[in-house]
């Protein structure tokens, strides 16, 4: 169980407060928007709706737009189309674990109804968990409690926050990588190893995780130069790398192959409703019943590439296009604040830098005490995990997703900003006591400074320094824009 830390206290209920809020709104302008005429993914319904479904369709619908309605329709009907595997199983398994928990009202509601509750519930508890384990993370990692807090409040405000919301894998994703972290930061590296392998199953840039790993047996094995056996060492090292990538790409593994007894191999396709056979011919999807696809023809016959290829576009600069500046746009400042944090630790430590993080120390006594905070040396993987996805995904991804990738894959989103607002906002300086100090000395009597310190910023906005108007004008306006667009098929994905 977890210690009664106040902070983490008040993580959580900061976390709840904002999901409630964003629950809220949601519906709100699910309500009062018209919904724009997408070419997405919208399969027909193969029940009637009853009343009570209406209803949860009309407070809830807002959050199964765009990509929520290829988890939903997996959970619901597997995987017939073979664009469906583009999404991986763990968020559809996921959602059916909930769904049997609303068994018992399987009589009012239709099972889309169940999936929909599911995943907003869900959603809703990984979020929460999600954000306790960044708190816990920073302070394992920063060895700063007051920056941990300050990240762990911006993920509540997060600018991905209607991903984090609606019926997508992020809040998942992000809630098994952060505690996957955390374990490896206090040396339990078998549970690190298997919730990043689980995290794997969620989302396919969990295959960079193994980055950490493979960091962490490399420190070991450096430090461990001085035994007498350094032979046995380095195959312990190698044991211990091969061991990771097999870990964490076991998963994906499955999964392709599971693609293939679907589509190559004969007498494996399974019964499919004629309402759902005939969007497939309206629309062109494949199904397993029918020609092989030439990915089965492959020496590797990997599915996703060839998905990602021909469904979506995607590939090395095939994004770069005139008419896609509005998107790169909308990427920019993300993109911005990861260059940013890369460039500011990377002059800060250009010699951790170029030793990757691996330099033994031979005299603790003549060294500086090490810097705390997102400057600390412990941050150098996750800043190199968070430049390699910022990289791989303005080059190789359509960019607007960048919002939703980095925000819920590194912590670096949010350590970064704390780390600005801890250094350069005299209020927050102003502040290092207890909740209830008076804001500034001419503050007026009665005006107290709130558990919170994000909401004393907003509280207090115009006597904020220029950055914290910006980190925060970032956050929230992402956060409020995401809810607005998305939830009515606007192009906010």
């Amino acid at each position: 169980m977890w210690p009664q830390d106040p902070s983490r206290k008040e993580v959580l209920r900061f976390a709840v407060s904002c999901r409630i809020l964003t629950l809220i709104l949601q519906a709100l302008f699910n309500a009062i928007i018209p919904d724009h005429h997408a070419e997405a993914f919208s399969p027909p319904r193969l029940a009637p709706l009853g009343f009570v479904d209406q209803l949860v369709e009309g407070l809830l619908g807002g959050l199964s737009r765009w990509d929520a309605e290829h988890f939903l329709f997996i959970a619901e009907h597997g995987y017939l189309y073979e664009h469906n595997f583009a999404f991986f199983p763990g968020f559809p398994l996921a959602l059916l674990v909930g769904t049997e928990l609303l068994r018992p009202l399987r009589g009012l509601l239709s099972l889309r109804s169940c999936l929909l509750i599911s995943a907003a519930s869900l959603n809703f508890l990984f979020f929460m968990l999600a954000a306790v384990a960044l708190h816990d993370l920073g302070c394992l990692v920063l060895h700063c409690p007051r920056q941990a807090f300050y990240a762990a409040l911006l993920f509540c405000l997060s600018p991905a926050n209607v991903f984090l919301a609606a019926g997508y894998s992020e809040a998942l994703f992000a809630l098994l990588t952060f505690s996957a972290m955390g374990q490896l930061e206090r040396g339990r590296v078998w549970t690190s190893g298997l919730l990043f392998a689980i995290a794997t199953g969620v989302r396919s840039n969990g295959l960079v995780n193994v980055g950490f790993l493979m960091h962490s047996q490399c420190q070991g094995f450096f430090s461990s130069l001085t035994m007498l056996n350094p032979l046995r060492q380095l195959l312990k090292l190698m044991a211990s790398l091969f061991l990771s990538v097999f870990t964490l790409g076991l998963p994906f593994a499955l999964f392709q192959y599971y693609a293939y007894t679907q589509f190559c191999l004969p007498g494996s396709a399974r019964p499919i409703p004629e309402p759902l056979i005939q969007l497939a011919v309206d629309k062109d999807y494949r199904i397993a019943e029918g020609n092989e696809p030439p990915w089965c023809f492959w020496d590797v016959p990997l599915m996703y590439s060839y998905i990602q290829d021909v469904y979506w576009n995607v590939g090395f600069l095939k994004y770069y296009e005139l008419r896609q500046v509005p998107n790169f746009l909308l990427a920019t400042p993300v993109a911005i604040l990861v260059a940013w944090a890369t460039w500011t630790y990377v002059t800060t430590h250009p010699w951790l830098c170029l030793t990757l993080g691996l330099q033994r120390r031979k005299n603790n006594k003549t060294l500086k005490k090490p810097d705390l905070g997102f400057l600390g040396p412990q941050v150098f993987v996750y800043l190199v995990h968070a430049a390699v996805l910022l990289l791989f995904g303005g080059l190789c991804m359509h960019v607007q997703v960048l919002t939703r990738f980095l925000g819920s894959s590194t912590p670096i989103v949010y350590w970064f900003p704390a780390h600005l607002l801890q250094d350069q906002e005299p209020l927050l300086r102003s502040l290092k006591t207890v909740p209830s100090k008076p804001l500034t000395e001419d503050s007026p009597p009665g005006q107290k400074v709130p558990r919170n310190p994000i909401m004393g910023l907003l509280y207090h906005w115009k006597i904020c320094s220029p950055v914290t108007r910006y980190i925060l004008g970032y956050f929230l306006t992402y956060w409020l824009l995401g809810l607005l667009l998305h939830c009515n098929f606007l192009p906010w994905t």
